[in-house]
């Protein structure tokens, strides 16, 4: 008898050990990721078995928007927890501040190991370790999908040979590996996939040959949009444009051209299928280690991608190609049944909900929200409008400075010149409820003017709210869209 309690109480504390030990955190960060092109999001041609199987078992948020739709200010949003305009990283050439916390320096002063692989995208030409990691492995610039060269942790600088997803897989995992036990990891993979130029490995690169794709009806719509939509169409970021490398011979607006088109998004796909081979190893290798159900997984990312929708391609406005992201959690801490989440989630709510996860302390005077109440069992607070901001490039000036809110309903967008004088483009309207397409601009519908005015004020005290007031709100010149084909780097 006295054996078997012992047996017992050994037992309950072994168990009690497991439940009570901090997880661990797993991040995959995908770049220009649209959530159409996952099985778990509805698919019909992308198969991500191990992906979807994450959604299965876990949490699946169907409405999950950046704040900025831009590599690196949505990035930082990230990390930080904050919008663009109060981390500084508006761009895609700015440095994350040194000296300002992020959620895995947050989890390293907590006891977690923590470890950097991959695309990390602030600070172009810089792939010197980054503070808040005990190790990181990152490249200048974007990294190439063959034979890239990796900064390993400023101990050695060398090229390695493969496709880059299957490398920082294999980074990945062999920091992991390392890993004695001791201590909780947090290990933040960076994905150069499904960003552009679209290059699959060799075996994906004849998977969809016989899907046909042609242009979304929506690039032929645009008589009630602001004329720079149209415009842009013979741009870099649009429909008639190079296509990121896919079409030799620009502009070209015949429309047996549209197999350029094709071409291009079949090879977006396929660099999505080795995503989620990537994602399949990690999680194997968590199995087989008896770790995968004390593992916080989040695969997600970091902006939207316009496929054609309105004649444009990349990313920067307010459109909702451009804005929605996939957002996926696995965590048994979280819930221990598979959810989806309708509310709106964004970007900026991912650092608060991780570190309550983890039990660490949370940062302060930050813009995101923790969704766990929101999975756990509702909130009734959560939020039903949220704002949109992004400030013109020079380098990129096919799009105009984007102010926009966006309601469970509604979507009001407009384009401040820059210097307090009135819009000099046209706003738009949408109702998201009849028209989630957003093919009827309803700007000029005298019977939403009153709805139209309750946008503008909202989105006055959401700005407002993250210390940016509408009134005087400082951004670049918008010196108007410009048709030529610019020599330059996409992003």
């Amino acid at each position: 008898m006295t054996r078997l309690l012992v047996l017992l109480f050994s037992s309950f504390i072994l168990l009690h050990s497991s439940l009570s030990a901090k997880p661990n955190v797993l991040f995959i960060l995908c770049d220009d990721l649209r959530p159409d092109a996952l099985g778990c999001y509805g698919s019909k041609h992308v198969k991500t078995p191990h992906i979807d199987r994450l959604a299965s078992e876990g949490v699946r948020f169907a409405n999950t928007f950046c704040t900025t739709s831009l590599c690196s200010p949505s990035r930082a949003s990230i990390l930080s927890g904050l919008y663009a305009h109060t981390h500084g990283v508006t761009n895609n050439f700015t440095e994350y501040p040194a000296a300002m916390t992020h959620f895995p320096s947050a989890l390293h002063d907590a006891g977690y190991a923590t470890a950097y692989f991959g695309k990390y995208h602030m600070g172009e030409e810089n792939d010197e370790p980054r503070p808040g990691f005990d190790w990181f492995v990152t490249h200048k610039g974007q990294g190439k999908y063959f034979d890239t060269e990796w900064n390993l942790h400023g101990k050695e600088r060398k090229v390695i040979p493969g496709y880059y997803t299957t490398v920082v897989t294999d980074l990945a995992l062999e920091w992991l590996k390392q890993q004695s036990g001791d201590k909780p990891w947090c290990a933040f993979i960076g994905q150069k996939a499904p960003h552009s130029f679209y290059t699959p490995e060799p075996k994906y690169e004849h998977t969809f040959d016989d899907v046909r794709v042609p242009y979304p009806a929506t690039a032929f719509q645009l008589d009630d949009k602001p004329a720079w939509i149209k415009q842009r169409q013979h741009t870099w970021h649009g429909i008639y444009g190079p296509l990121f490398e896919w079409r030799k011979k620009f502009p070209d607006d015949r429309p047996e051209a549209v197999k350029d088109f094709e071409n291009m998004v079949h090879g977006y796909w396929g660099t999505v299928l080795s995503v989620d081979d990537s994602v399949g190893r990690i999680r194997q290798w968590l199995e087989e280690t008896k770790q995968l159900d004390n593992t916080i997984i989040v695969f997600m990312g970091d902006n939207g991608l316009l496929e054609g929708e309105h004649g444009m391609v990349d990313k920067r406005t307010a459109h909702e190609a451009s804005l929605r992201i996939p957002l996926v959690v696995r965590a048994p801490q979280l819930t221990k049944a598979p959810q989806i989440i309708e509310k709106q989630v964004l970007t900026v709510d991912v650092a608060p909900s991780l570190l309550e996860l983890c039990g660490a302390p949370a940062l302060e005077k930050i813009h995101g929200k923790s969704w766990v109440k929101l999975v756990q069992g509702g909130d009734s607070h959560w939020r039903t409008s949220w704002f949109y901001h992004y400030n013109y490039e020079k380098q990129f000036p096919y799009t105009p400075n984007v102010r926009a809110i966006r309601t469970d309903r509604w979507k009001y967008i407009h384009y401040p010149h820059g210097d307090g004088s009135p819009d000099k483009h046209l706003a738009e309207l949408y109702d998201l409820a009849n028209d989630p397409g957003e093919t009827k601009n309803l700007i000029h519908d005298p019977k939403l003017s009153g709805t139209i005015s309750e946008l503008k004020t909202e989105l006055a005290k959401l700005m407002l709210a993250t210390g940016l007031n509408a009134e005087t709100d400082k951004m670049p010149l918008d010196e108007g869209v410009k048709s030529e084909l610019p020599d330059a780097k996409i992003r």
